[in-house]
């Protein structure tokens, strides 16, 4: 019977060609779809090519955790403590996080959260990371003058909003995900839809020209 193995080459790959197919697999497959032979095969290495980046599985699965945690997580909070010279362009920023797939990765996002059902290691990763993003998103909420309560709830608002997008896997276009812009950040503010200078810049940052 012929073998699924590889036959050894003497190129090994790295370890982040390793994590990009085992990202690819999640995103595709699920976790069950990350297992060291098809990746293997989906490279075109060998199987004992693993190994040399890898001590087993779990090991490239917590660095693929990792990747999720740094192509989400980290973006999120950065946008909230990013520089704004009004709260209406505060929220443009967190916001932009969401609409750029190149900043928050929301195809990884929606995997994880679906490995999480199998994995309560997983789970307790996303509820720490929930915690985080909430934080961040209540703390830029207060230092424009919202009272910690109403900080919690708006940043829910916010987060939940987004989260749904993405559980949902809802599909706009860019077009109608721009109109709705400035009334979700005066819904998520309470402050006003944001200024034709505000809105200006951002649709700049996004290459969007308004019809």
């Amino acid at each position: 019977m012929e073998s699924t193995e590889i036959q050894e080459t003497g190129w090994r790959g790295s370890p982040e060609i390793w994590l990009n197919a085992a990202c690819q697999a999640l995103t595709e497959g699920g976790i069950d779809q990350v297992r060291i032979l098809p990746l293997a095969t989906r490279l075109g290495l060998a199987r004992t090519s693993f190994y040399w980046h890898f001590k087993d599985r779990q090991s490239l699965l917590d660095a693929l955790a990792d990747r999720w945690e740094s192509r989400t997580t980290q973006p999120l909070v950065s946008a909230c403590a990013a520089y704004a010279a009004s709260e209406a362009e505060a929220h443009l920023n967190v916001i932009s996080v969401f609409l750029d797939g190149q900043v928050f990765d929301d195809a990884m996002e929606f995997a994880v959260r679906g490995w999480a059902l199998q994995d309560a290691g997983i789970t307790a990763r996303i509820h720490q990371a929930d915690r985080l993003r909430l934080a961040a998103l209540s703390e830029m909420l207060i230092r424009w003058g919202h009272a910690p309560g109403e900080a919690d709830v708006r940043a829910r608002a916010i987060y939940l909003t987004q989260i749904g997008y993405i559980s949902m896997q809802v599909r706009e276009t860019l077009d109608e995900r721009m109109r709705r812009v400035p009334d979700y950040v005066a819904i998520f503010s309470g402050a006003g839809r944001p200024g034709p200078d505000e809105l200006a810049r951002f649709h700049a940052r996004h290459g969007y020209l308004p019809g």
